[in-house]
């Protein structure tokens, strides 16, 4: 039966009784006293504490003649996880020896003397969970009141921008899925753990795995005489399962992603040597926002615990196969999106308190659990902890597996607990900080039994002088020597220029299907300004193998000409994340590696830009069939800034250039081919060898920019880049019809159309998808590619910003945005509808539980989450008070309500709509004729700015909109309008209720996919009730009410890069039907006006 086998175990009986007779495992002892280094050789091989030589001899040492006795298995496994390779660097800080000479400087120093020249705008580097510049002063949208029922206000902050990035490269090598979701996980606690606590905005990623050797379609340079690793997952298995892990996690916690990059690699080198990425790359990266005012961490005092996990970070630094491989399974985590999303909540929560923040010290628990995090947050302090005191799923879990824990203030005790208890997080005070410079790990459980038996108290199953084990420890000595590797020199002409290709006039850059091609992702601080933040990614690993110095340099080109599309406020503002991945410890990698950083910092230096943080993973080899596979060494470099407009640059933002892209992989004919994809035309490309080869001419994957310029704007454009220094040739000019016809010294070496072209880019895409959609569906977008056109949207009014009268109103509408643990949409749509003049109210479903009846008990509700919006409909429908609550807000003549996505299908499991009018009871549900919203057909979460046709109804939301036609973003996996009666279809149809419609570029409803992304009939996307004061939508208009949030929209189309986009209008005041009443209380305030939405994070892959 397939299982889970860590968290899931199949029984052959039925089970009568939850009780077990597994008693926990107590706490041993280790003999090195009595047979020295011996017992802890013995230990380190049978726990996988991954102790090298140094180990071995520092720790005999350290329990033998310093503290004279015999340590505990728990400290042993303690220290194995505080000082790994992967918590401590060792490799980083140690001394190193290259070519049987002493280096003056250790890696770390080498990194960090780019922020020592170049500090600039750094506010927080090298040190905490991420690092940070200095950002701008905004208004944010936060609430009044923090943790508690209340109105959200813009407000003044100081915002900086934070950037953190993580691998969890030997968990994606176990079990991918699980793997990718605690790197996720992991990553997004680094990111709003920093300082005093911060604000989680989106993410980035990256793959590299082995060759994928698809059946019936294997690459020329895959070799079948290639075995892999039983005991690690197949490169073609990562990929598919570590990418959805990633994004499945980010979905439910609601952390969008929005860059990321794919490598496969595999072959046997000239020298016999055989390099692949068995042990995988799966890196993730965050971009974030902190308030200046919490950016430095204090000094902590008592806290709380969640245990997940456990072994990690020594079991991440081994080579793949040396440890045991049950090991390796029970070292992997497992994610909870849900649980994380709540914790994070209670952290926002504290942070928009603002001066008067609980949180003193805030770190994540992550490799090696409370082994790690404990002591940090301790350090150099001391505390007694109590493992019983913390939260704990399972009982039988020995003093061993209990370990990890944040912390806060003592005095802000109570209201952290009522924040906790508000978004139903488990909170456990685990300890005392002493100031005795120790750790001591109690058994309180153990204790009151020794008590209780007239025995004396038990030992601390940890007691260490934190001094020893954590602090100013002995460095360690690495011997290096560079591998004499012959090769032939390669004969490219490199040079830094910039290509550009002629605009013909007639043609036009359309957006038909989303295209990973965007060389920046760039957020905003708020929805009321236009500052923010940029990031990029450039690496160059394959490189690495002929030349690591070179590598290290190109990656910091291409990520700097990847930036270069976003408005910065200037380039020593540029600050980068340094991840290494390389199998550093063995032959000839670890001088690659020095080789890479000397390079890395002299570039950087020269450039005026810097490295301000980053991780590494030096374990980065497997073993197969008896031989070491290492990984081609990666240096994957994550440039980060500040925008001063989200908008466009300087030479876009005067319509200078009309597209861009960078000469990265496969060169120049590449680059020029991808953005011709992008816009679905075609190009003449006349190219000038200059001596060299046609390959070279084509494929040399030198830095450069390709920019494409209208005939108008060439002479200006040439002159700006001539004043800049910049040479610049003309290559070519673009075509309306979709051909590509590429020249060399007059010579036509390719002519093809573009789509075909494409296919032979998107194959391996396209053979991806389909181990994870419909087959059909994967072939119904391959083959409607050949014929898409640019979307015929036109909307039927001009949109315009919220009146001042309404912004300005000393009292207005009040809405309640309601959200349940597990949604994520909240602040989106409360954006929303401030912008439209109304006053928005942040309501949790504990909030109306609570009222209701302090008693109940939180943990029988179910989140979204798990099931779409069926646990949110059950504690409404199964708790009589809260129904009568709804039904009574449902009768009142002067509201409205509005369901997007998760709440959308809330609405009409409650039968809200299309109403009770069909059939049913009050507008209770459970009717099982009426609609409801089910997986999607393609079988998987669908994400795509899709377009929409409004048309005409009931429904105050869309007064004045009928008949427009316009994009929208739409993410779900059940999202599918299924009628099960046939007769209630036909009346919505008939009725005229259902406003909104899926529809294809020239507007038309339909059910072809992946127009229709769920298989909707009739291409229905939302549904209103006959009255019009209830809408349910699919869709998520909250995602793209500015303009500015629109991927692409028609150049004719009359408003502002900068304005409110046509979707501002559904949220807008004018659509209430009277006005709302005033209440005398906060609980009536909160039910003038309820609006029900849960929405998913909206960005898979």
């Amino acid at each position: 039966m397939v299982h889970d086998r860590m968290t899931e175990c199949v029984y052959a009986e039925k089970l009568s009784s939850f009780k077990t007779s597994i008693v926990p495992e107590e706490v041993r002892y280790i003999p090195i006293m009595e047979k020295g280094r011996k017992a802890l050789e013995e230990i380190n091989e049978k726990m996988g504490l991954a102790f090298d030589e140094q180990d071995l001899k520092y720790y005999t040492k350290l329990f033998r003649d310093d503290i004279k006795r015999n340590p505990t298995n728990v400290e042993l496994f303690d220290i194995a996880q505080s000082n790994s390779e992967h918590s401590r660097h060792w490799f980083f800080t140690g001394k190193l020896v290259l070519d049987g000479h002493p280096v003056d400087k250790t890696l770390m120093q080498i990194v960090k003397s780019t922020l020592l020249t170049n500090p600039n705008n750094s506010v927080i580097g090298f040190k905490d969970n991420s690092s940070a510049i200095k950002g701008f002063p905004v208004k944010q949208l936060r609430p009044t009141q923090p943790g508690s029922t209340c109105s959200l206000d813009v407000t003044d902050r100081f915002l900086d921008i934070l950037f953190t990035a993580e691998t969890h490269n030997f968990p994606c090598a176990v079990t991918p899925y699980p793997g990718a979701e605690t790197g996720a996980g992991g990553r997004i606690r680094d990111t709003h753990a920093t300082g005093r606590g911060s604000i989680v905005v989106a993410s980035t990623s990256g793959y590299c795995v082995g060759n994928l050797n698809l059946e019936e379609s294997y690459a020329p340079w895959e070799d079948c005489s290639f075995t892999y690793p039983v005991n690690l997952a197949s490169p073609l298995q990562i990929l598919i399962d570590a990418s959805n892990g990633a994004s499945d996690y980010g979905n439910k916690f609601g952390e969008p992603l929005i860059q990321g990059y794919t490598r496969n690699f595999g072959m046997r080198l000239p020298s016999g040597e055989r390099r692949e990425w068995l042990k995988p790359i799966m890196f993730s990266a965050g971009i974030g926002q902190i308030d200046h005012l919490h950016i430095s961490k204090g000094e902590p005092e008592i806290g709380p615990a969640y245990h997940i996990g456990m072994g990690g970070g020594a079991a991440s630094s081994m080579v793949s196969g040396q440890n045991d491989t049950e090991l390796d399974f029970n070292a992997v985590q497992r994610g909870d999106a849900e649980m994380a999303q709540k914790l994070y909540r209670v952290v926002r929560a504290c942070v928009e308190i603002g001066e008067d923040y609980p949180i003193i010290s805030i770190h994540d628990q992550g490799a090696g659990g409370n082994c790690n995090v404990v002591k940090e947050i301790i350090n150099p302090e001391g505390a007694k902890i109590d493992i019983r005191a913390i939260v704990i799923g399972d009982h039988t879990m020995s003093v061993l597996e209990i370990w990890g824990a944040e912390y806060q203030d003592p005095e802000s005790r109570g209201l952290l607990q009522a924040i906790c208890a508000r978004e139903r997080v488990p909170m456990a005070v685990i300890g005392t900080i002493n100031g005795e410079g120790r750790i001591a790990l109690q058994d309180s459980g153990a204790i009151e039994k020794c008590r209780s038996g007239e025995l004396p108290p038990p030992p601390p199953a940890v007691d260490l002088e934190l001094e020893k084990v954590l602090g100013d420890m002995p460095k360690k000595t690495f011997e290096l020597n560079r591998m004499n590797t012959l090769r032939e020199p390669l004969d490219i002409a490199c040079n830094n220029s910039f290509r550009l290709t002629e605009e013909s006039l007639e043609a036009s850059l359309c957006l038909f299907k989303k295209i990973p091609l965007a060389d920046v992702a760039v957020i905003a601080q708020t929805y009321t300004g236009l500052t923010g933040g940029a990031c990029s990614i450039g690496e160059q690993p394959i490189k690495g193998l002929l030349d690591p110095k070179a590598m290290a340099r190109l990656a910091v080109g291409e990520a700097l000409t990847n930036l270069v599309w976003a408005k910065v406020t200037s380039l020593s503002d540029v600050k980068a994340s340094g991840n290494w991945m390389y199998a550093a410890k063995l032959d000839g990698e670890g001088a690659a590696m020095y080789d890479a950083a000397v390079a890395l910092s002299e570039a950087m230096i020269e450039l005026g830009i810097a490295i301000d943080g980053g991780k590494d993973s030096l374990s980065m080899a497997a073993q197969a069939s008896g031989e070491v596979v290492k990984a081609p060494g990666n240096l994957v470099i994550s440039t980060y800034v500040t925008c001063p407009d989200i908008t466009k640059t300087n030479l876009i933002s005067d319509e200078l250039i009309s597209a861009g892209h960078d000469i990265s992989d496969g060169g120049l004919i590449v680059a020029a081919l991808e953005m011709k994809f992008a816009g679905n035309c075609g190009i003449n490309l006349d190219l000038v060898s200059s001596g060299s080869s046609v390959p070279q001419t084509l494929f040399a994957e030198e830095l450069g920019l390709l920019i494409e310029v209208s005939r108008k704007n060439l002479d200006l454009v040439l002159e700006k880049l001539r004043l800049g220094a910049v040479s610049a040739d003309i290559i070519g000019h673009v075509n309306s019809s979709p051909i590509v016809e590429l020249r060399v010294d007059g010579v036509t070496h390719l002519n093809e159309k573009t789509p075909v072209l494409r296919d032979m880019w998107e194959d391996t895409s396209f053979q991806l998808e389909k181990f994870q959609r419909l087959a059909s569906c994967v072939e119904l977008e391959k083959e409607g590619l050949k014929n898409r056109h640019e979307p015929s949207w036109k909307p039927s009014f001009t949109p315009k910003f919220t009146d001042n009268k309404y912004m300005t109103a000393s009292s207005k509408p009040k809405v309640a945005v309601i959200r349940e643990e597990g949604s994520n949409g909240d602040r989106e749509m409360a954006a929303a509808f401030y912008a439209a003049g109304f006053e928005p109210w942040d309501v949790a479903m504990s909030d109306l539980l609570m009222e209701i009846s302090s008693l109940m008990n939180l943990e029988e509700f179910y989140a979204d989450v798990l099931d779409s919006a069926k646990g949110r409909a059950a504690s409404i429908r199964f708790n009589q008070p809260l129904l009568n609550q709804f039904h009574a807000f449902y009768n009142r003549p002067d509201t409205f309500s509005l369901g997007v996505c998760n709440g959308c299908q809330l609405m009409a499991l409650l039968g809200w709509v299309p109403g009770h009018q069909m059939g049913d009871v009050l507008g209770a549900g459970g009717d099982p004729s009426h609609p409801r919203f089910v997986h999607n057909e393609s079988g998987r979460f669908e994400c795509h700015f899709t377009s929409v046709t409004i048309e005409e109804s009931p429904s105050i939301m869309f007064k004045g909109m009928e008949g427009s036609t316009q994009g929208v973003w739409a993410a779900h996996g059940e999202g599918r309008a299924y009628f099960p009666d046939e007769s209630v279809f036909n009346h919505i149809l008939g009725s005229t209720l259902a406003p909104v419609k899926y529809c294809d570029d020239d507007g038309r409803p339909t059910d072809v996919y992946p127009f229709n992304l769920n298989g909707s009939p009739l291409g229905v996307a939302a549904i209103c009730s006959p009255d019009g004061r209830y809408l349910a939508l699919m869709p998520h208009p909250e995602r793209c009410f500015l303009i500015w949030q629109f991927p692409w929209y028609p150049k004719n189309w009359d408003v502002e890069n900068k304005g409110p986009s046509p979707w501002l209008r559904i949220h807008k005041v004018e659509k209430s039907k009277k006005p709302m009443k005033e209440r005398k209380n906060i609980s009536q305030k909160v039910r003038s006006v309820k609006k029900m939405k849960a929405g998913d994070a909206g960005n898979k892959k």
